[in-house]
């Protein structure tokens, strides 16, 4: 058996798994200030009676992360950057503990200018004083020799949570991307060790001792255990799941957009066939630009939730949310309190949403009936707008999939496959306004903890090789070997390949299924005088994203296709708990 958690700001969704199919599913309210017993209570709900031995795999998947960044919501960073000459590091300014250190390597891993230890304890001492409790560390080219950053870690001594290297959290060079993602990386420490540990005692006091894995933002997934180095790879894991969700459910023909309809946002994403359009290089999370490389997503502020008003004379739906539809006992009217009023969601307090409702109608001079189908329209405008954004933005680029880059593809949408509690709602409401097939993908309540729990561990590893210096490495395995002439991209291909497989059985691969494949295999040629004297080699590996082995007849189960809102027959699955 297997059980997908879906950690939300608002609720938990759990769902129990085996091979034949869905079999329990809950969703809990989450509560922040005590994720232990949210996730307890969530397990609880789907494991009552089941023998703690037939479980064998938990994924996990959470918005907290990408909450607090989004809100602001982190504590404060001391970072110490060393750049050398160039670009000056103060133009990558992050926070106000954002230390600039002498001392530099250079783009091939030589060092041209030493560190400056004094500079060091001088940081560490104003860290220490400020009450700094987390700290980053990023060198322009430590990806190429990471021993500054190594230095700088053994200067500031002791007394802080949390020390994260640049070099480790990502081997590409990008200095102002690496800097951004160290600094995330560092201030969603303390909520990530949070959520870890209540996880862990969740597990312990249901007696489930067996390996975790978390959702990672590029569908695949890691050991809980190893995320505690990388925590900032659990951000945009929400909407991660909700894709792999979808693609448990897609037909796998044609490009479909992917769309997560919840209280306060709605998640887009884009399949091409069965396979999700990927951000190679780096997404952008707020005002940061990082190096995580995650699913194409776009998030907008329309949910069922999103607050209703009239401002300047004109309808306004979201972007925020003030708290729960009034038919579920909020104070402000919602796209789900119009869909109420207008019939489309049955409801018994039907009547106090169309209170909350008549006197914005009446502040536009509008009856009942046509302000509620402005409210459900405008909100469906919205939606569709936002994949056409999404859709424009994908096609501006080379387009990615985590199988492959397709040159020169161009993404035509033939569906929409919607998921979220008011999917069915929002779906009949939406297929007025776009030529489209809108498809409520099965199981939408839940299909983001389906989708948790069917994906495939994943990892990459960048590897790079200077035949003039003699020198390999891959520094964000912490891993360096001597090479010796002939030494080509063949080698250092399978050397990458190498790694990769030790990294990935040890996050939980299954080695008897593991899709590694070569993302980028390049080799630049030194030259000096007249002369060729080595070359710079360039290889990056992965294993493919994607849905675990063995679940056909799950899949086959959550890929048919059923009307959302007629009663489910009698035995399909264990009822919702």
């Amino acid at each position: 058996m297997i059980i997908g958690l879906d950690v939300g700001g608002t609720h938990t969704d759990v769902v129990l798994l085996d091979q034949s199919g869905l079999l329990r599913q809950a969703k809990i309210p989450t509560d922040p200030a005590d994720l232990f017993r949210s996730l307890f209570a969530a397990l609880e709900a789907v494991t009552a009676g089941v023998p703690p031995e037939r479980i064998r795999r938990i994924v996990l998947s959470t918005t907290l992360t990408t909450n607090a960044v989004i809100q602001g919501n982190t504590p404060p960073v001391g970072l110490i950057v060393s750049a050398g000459p160039g670009i000056d590091p103060e133009a990558f300014r992050m926070g106000e503990a954002y230390v600039c250190v002498r001392g530099s390597i250079d783009h091939r891993g030589r060092e041209i200018e030493p560190l400056d230890e004094a500079e060091v304890r001088r940081a560490a001492a104003r860290f220490r004083r400020e009450g700094i409790r987390q700290v980053g560390i990023v060198g322009k080219f430590s990806v190429r020799n990471p021993a500054h950053e190594l230095a700088i870690r053994e200067r500031l001594g002791e007394g802080f949570d949390g020390v994260f290297l640049g070099h480790r959290v990502s081997g590409r060079l990008n200095f102002a991307r690496r800097i951004a993602t160290t600094y995330l990386n560092a201030a969603v420490d303390p909520l990530h060790r949070s959520f870890f540990e209540a996880v862990r005692a969740s597990l312990a006091e249901k007696g489930l001792h067996l390996p975790l894995r978390l959702l990672k933002a590029d569908g695949g997934n890691m050991r809980l255990e190893a995320s505690l180095e990388c925590p900032i790879q659990t951000v945009l894991s929400g909407p991660a799941a909700s894709v792999m969700g979808a693609v448990a459910a897609a037909a796998g023909e044609g490009d479909a957009v992917v769309m997560d309809i919840g209280g306060t946002t709605t998640d887009l994403a884009v399949l091409i066939g069965p396979a999700p359009v990927l951000n190679p290089h780096g997404i952008t999370i707020g005002a940061y630009r990082t190096l995580i490389r995650s699913l194409e997503t776009l998030s907008i502020g329309t949910g069922g939730d999103s607050a209703v008003r009239v401002e300047d004379g004109r309808l306004a739906v979201g972007p925020d949310r003030r708290g729960p539809a009034m038919v579920f006992g909020g104070a402000h009217p919602t796209p789900t309190d119009a869909m109420a009023a207008l019939g489309m969601l049955p409801h018994p307090a039907r009547e106090r949403a169309c209170e909350g409702l008549r006197p914005l109608a009446a502040r536009l001079g509008l009856d009942l009936d046509a302000f509620a189908r402005a409210v459900v329209d405008t909100a469906c405008r919205q939606m569709l707008a936002a994949a056409d954004r999404l859709v424009e933005a994908i096609n501006a680029q080379p387009v990615y999939t985590v199988h492959e880059l397709k040159e020169g593809y161009r993404v035509r949408p033939r569906a929409i496959l919607v998921l979220g509690g008011p999917a069915p709602y929002f779906a009949a409401a939406l297929r007025a306004f776009t030529p489209l097939a809108v498809r409520v993908v099965p199981r939408w309540e839940v299909a983001n903890a389906i989708g948790a729990a069917l994906a495939r561990t994943t990892c990459e590893v960048e590897f790079f090789a200077d035949t003039e210096r003699r020198i390999a490495c891959a520094p964000a395995e912490n891993f360096q070997e001597a090479i010796a002439p002939p030494y080509g991209l063949k080698d250092a291909t399978a050397r990458a390949l190498a790694l990769l497989r030790v990294k990935a059985l040890a996050r939980g691969a299954n080695p008897d299924f593991l899709e590694m494949e070569v993302v980028e295999a390049q080799e630049f040629h030194m030259i000096r005088g007249f002369h060729t004297t080595g070359k710079n080699l360039r290889v990056r590996v992965q294993v493919k994203p994607g849905l675990i082995h063995g679940y056909d007849a799950l899949l086959a189960h959550l890929s048919a296709p059923a009307d959302p809102l007629a009663p489910r027959a009698a035995g399909e699955a264990l009822p919702p708990c």
